[in-house]
């Protein structure tokens, strides 16, 4: 039979499959000899008390043959004779899956992706950390896959009502990933990883007859009596279509302009701003598990998660990559952005993770008020993702240039004293000691102050170590690319721009997802919308 249990076991009882077994049959009260094997459905660490668990859901076979975990199955049709063609503008986790979910709904989805092939743009990023030379078109944020192949590769996500992240979930395991995400509570696939299982989806899209093209940048909309024709790419290209899907990403300011430019609904959006921060792994390993060395324990590199409200703002960690290195995240050479990454066995020195406060429109008109320095347009659709912009700006003219990074210890910071050197750090290009309140705006630089000291409270020390405020951390400028700070609007039901009837603003970039799992089952609802449109 097979039965259906929990398991709370320590590390030492997970370690291996014959202990495993054995506590599986103590649990059904059966011989370890009975036990023909068994699947995890879910599995998590628990961390927070002295002695820390792993809680596993287990279905077990007990006495009878064990068989394999069954995947789910996908069936992608051939599409090259389809009657009807989706333009799909970004080659992200969005367009991705929106063009599998065509495929599978017997639509021949079009990407027209502005970077390079993962291969390809693996020698920008080399040039980008080696040299401090950017290409505008493929960097961590453009490019196949778009910004999370580079960046990480996380699965986590709290959008469950959005989609079926399982259904997610089971399409990165067709294409290569390991199952273990079908059960982790945070399941991670790897920067080192990811790109193989984006190359494998292309294949499939191609296979099928969908279209791939790279450095293929949308310059141009053709609208014709509320319908889009067709769109131009900066090579002089055009693309007719029938559909066409937004999926350009948070980065793409030149679609924001084009959008805005043309007078199609656009409107300012919140987003969070602030830096990331470098702790030494063996830290945040003793103060989460009470040991230094993780392997000791038979645990993972530990992770953390941190949020304060700051006078009604949140203060929050945002993408934290436990054993991961800081990357120069810059899609332009006068600006400077970092984000983080992780392998997938995040065996790196170093944990980071972005340290950032929530940002809104009437934040950003009262810094603008108090400067007196610049008078934007404060009713700009464009306002957050220029003010976004002079931030990042700031930093790397902070830095020096070379997108070497500014930098401050963490204790330092909050008593606004330049570090007289500082810890060594994963960021590639560097790092320059510098005062990050001139950096960053003053309402940034306050919370952040405040949050920091919080957070020490919150991951005291353990074993006489340090705690999390200390500094042995360092920040690193700026975090700013955290969500898309424009929304393009889209009609509730039929998903459409509300002025373009055959426009659908998807993902991260329009405003509707944040990672890589919602961002790719935004791109699944857009192609189902469309399907039902089309009927």
């Amino acid at each position: 039979m097979q039965q259906k249990i929990s398991l709370k076991l320590l590390p030492s009882q997970a370690a291996t499959d014959k202990a495993f077994i054995e506590n599986i049959a103590k649990t059904t009260g059966n011989k370890a000899s009975e036990i023909t094997g068994y699947h995890i459905l879910k599995k998590s660490i628990d961390a927070r008390a002295k002695i820390i668990w792993i809680n596993f859901t287990v279905n077990a076979f007990i006495n009878e043959p064990f068989h394999k975990r069954i995947f789910q199955e996908f069936d992608f049709p051939d599409v090259s004779a389809a009657a009807k063609k989706v333009i799909i503008i970004g080659g992200g986790p969005a367009g991705i899956f929106a063009a599998l979910q065509l495929i599978e709904q017997g639509l021949k989805p079009v990407i027209l992706e502005r970077g390079k092939d993962v291969r390809a743009r693996r020698r920008d990023l080399a040039a980008l950390n080696r040299e401090g030379i950017i290409n505008a078109e493929s960097n961590y944020c453009f490019g196949e896959g778009g910004a999370g192949t580079y960046s990480d590769g996380k699965l986590y996500t709290r959008s469950t009502k959005r989609g079926d992240v399982n259904r997610i979930l089971n399409l990165f395991v067709h294409f290569g990933a390991d199952e273990n995400i079908l059960y982790d509570a945070h399941p991670h696939i790897g920067t080192n990883k990811l790109p193989a299982i984006v190359t494998s989806m292309r294949t499939r899209i191609l296979d099928c007859g969908g279209e791939f093209h790279f450095e293929k940048k949308v310059s141009d909309f053709v609208i014709v009596k509320s319908e889009m024709k067709e769109v131009k790419t900066s090579d002089g290209d055009s693309f007719p279509g029938d559909f066409f899907i937004l999926a350009t990403g948070h980065s793409a300011r030149d679609i924001f302009s084009l959008l805005n430019k043309k007078n199609i609904e656009i409107s300012a959006k919140g987003f969070a701003l602030g830096v990331r921060v470098e702790h030494p792994q063996e830290l945040i390993n003793s103060i989460q598990y009470g040991s230094n060395n993780p392997a000791e324990n038979l645990l993972p590199p530990a992770s953390y998660s941190l949020v304060e409200q700051v006078e009604g703002r949140g203060v929050f960690s945002f993408c934290m990559c436990p054993g991961g290195i800081i990357a120069p995240a810059s899609t332009n050479e006068d600006e400077l952005v970092v984000n983080g990454w992780s392998p997938s066995k995040r065996n790196n020195p170093y944990a980071n993770s972005g340290m950032v406060v929530q940002v809104e429109k009437d934040d950003v008109i009262k810094y603008y008020l108090q400067s007196k320095k610049d008078t934007p347009d404060f009713n700009s659709p464009l306002l957050m993702m220029n003010f976004q912009k002079k931030v990042e700006e700031k930093s790397f003219n902070a830095g020096g240039g070379m997108f070497v990074a500014p930098a401050q210890r963490m204790v330092d910071f909050t008593e606004d004293k330049v570090s007289g050197s500082l810890p060594g750090c994963s960021y590639l290009p560097g790092i320059r000691s510098a005062l990050l309140k001139d950096v960053l705006p003053g309402f940034i630089n306050d919370k952040l102050k405040t949050a920091l000291k919080a957070f020490g409270k919150k991951m005291p020390a353990r074993n006489k170590l340090t705690n999390y405020f200390t500094n042995e951390a360092v920040l690193v400028a700026t975090e700013s690319r955290t969500s898309s700070p424009v929304r393009i609007p889209r009609d509730e039901a039929f998903l459409n721009h509300p002025q373009i009837k055959n426009l659908f603003p998807c993902g991260e970039g329009a405003g509707y997802a944040g990672g890589i799992v919602s961002a790719a089952m935004d791109g699944e609802r857009v192609a189902m919308a469309i399907v039902t449109n089309r009927k």
